[in-house]
């Protein structure tokens, strides 16, 4: 089974560069950072970018922001190998600057067909860019650690930038700050720590309801 979705999400990794998504962001990045983890994890971590410990490691969450990640999973008794972890989109902008509106559309169907994949019982949305791709229009500042039961209309992806429309996923999103903008505001560091803290008892609480 793990073979079975693994194989799944090589597939769309291999689709993003057959389809030549965001090309203009391609051929200055080093590399696809396509998702890390474990294709079968209850919990999915979702930001908005690599940056340039990322870029050049192939990997979400390699530097200092994936460091305090790791700090915060350990505390709730799980590892990066237990989760899953990827960004909405897979390559580099350029001097870290923040994925334009265009960008984050164009990889949106891929991601929303890695989550297809996966099954997660929990997304967790790591950062307002990531909170918008599911939850537009909301702030991260009022929304955050308040896990949301959304329904999408997924999209596959069908080549030359357009879609199709696939099934309907049913997801529970979880907003956090991100690790990033987190690590230097001691105030918003807590409360990530705090909102983090949640997690086992939401995931409980998700199982409980079905």
């Amino acid at each position: 089974m793990v073979k079975s979705k693994q194989l799944q999400l090589d597939a769309i990794k291999a689709r993003i560069t057959e389809d030549n998504v965001c090309p203009e962001l391609a051929v200055q990045a080093t590399q696809l950072v396509f998702g890390d983890g474990n294709p079968e994890a209850e919990i999915v971590f979702i930001g908005e970018a690599p940056g340039k410990h990322e870029d050049l490691e192939g990997k979400p969450f390699v530097g200092a922001a994936g460091k305090f990640l790791n700090e915060m999973l350990s505390s709730i008794g799980l590892k990066r190998a237990d989760v899953y972890i990827t960004n909405i989109v897979k390559y580099r902008p350029p001097n870290n600057r923040e994925p334009l509106p265009s960008e984050k559309a164009a990889f949106l169907s891929y991601l929303q067909v890695q989550l297809e994949v996966i099954q997660p019982k929990l997304v967790v949305a790591l950062g307002r860019h990531s909170l918008n791709c599911f939850l537009p229009g909301l702030s991260i500042s009022q929304v955050h650690g308040q896990p949301k039961r959304i329904r999408i209309n997924t999209h596959k992806p069908k080549g030359k930038g357009t879609t199709e429309k696939s099934d309907e996923l049913v997801l529970v999103i979880l907003p956090l700050f991100h690790p990033a903008a987190a690590l230097y505001n001691g105030a918003m560091k807590q409360t990530l720590i705090d909102d983090f803290s949640a997690i086992p008892a939401i995931i409980k609480q998700i199982k409980d309801s079905k």
